[in-house]
């Protein structure tokens, strides 16, 4: 099926006649009748009911040239952006990284990217999981991650961005929230919500802390 044979029935499903449907479309009648039928002998079935005074749908021709009607209009408007990325932009980066991440991180590094680089456009590729494996199989160009996830990777140029941390995150009216700097101590007595894909930094504090439960009371709830 081509793009002119779709043109072609959606005109002739539009005018029900062959002789102006193949004007409008700037081609001979012979011609015009002849990529119907070849397009109606692709899909295995009649659209068009011939008579003498013209054409008609027949009701599974009147299905699929509905359906042909949208994906002409879908196909206009993937040529349209392509044709308006084509002129804004020359290349792009695609960089594979944590919806969480991407929160804080990846607007400002796009608006910062964009001031030296406007003619690339940066494609985020959110994976929660298996990001490794995407940046490993070339599916991205860059990947966001800790430091500790590069050990296994060779040939590859690792940039630092900043030194991360561990945070609490608390009510407002919790004592906690007026100390700039919490301590295990701070934590023993307490129920804690600790998000999954922990770093080892993270993992390390929870297991002295899961270790002193026989001594104090504390609980470590994954989310």
């Amino acid at each position: 099926m081509t793009t002119k044979q779709i043109d072609y029935c959606i005109e002739l499903a539009r005018t029900l006649n062959f002789s102006r449907a193949a004007e409008n479309q700037f081609v001979s009648q012979p011609t015009f009748s002849y990529q119907i039928r070849l397009l109606e002998e692709e899909i295995g079935f009649s659209i068009f009911e011939r008579s003498g005074k013209g054409a008609s749908l027949t009701p599974a021709g009147a299905q699929f040239v509905s359906f042909l009607s949208g994906m002409r209009e879908d196909l206009k408007r993937a040529v349209e952006q392509g044709q308006n990325f084509s002129a804004k932009y020359k290349d792009s980066i695609t960089v594979s990284l944590m919806v969480r991440q991407a929160i804080y991180f990846l607007p400002e590094a796009m608006r910062l990217f964009a001031q030296t680089a406007p003619d690339v456009q940066i494609v985020p590729k959110f994976q929660y999981e298996n990001g490794m494996d995407s940046f490993l199989k070339g599916e991205s160009d860059i990947l966001f991650t800790l430091r500790e996830h590069t050990r296994q990777l060779s040939n590859v140029i690792v940039h630092d961005l900043f030194d991360s941390h561990i945070y609490l995150i608390a009510q407002r009216d919790d004592p906690l929230a007026d100390k700039n700097l919490i301590t295990e101590c701070d934590l023993y007595g307490r129920t804690l919500m600790v998000g999954g894909g922990s770093p080892n930094a993270l993992k390390a504090v929870q297991h002295r802390l899961i270790s002193q439960r026989s001594q104090r009371s504390i609980r470590m709830d994954p989310l």
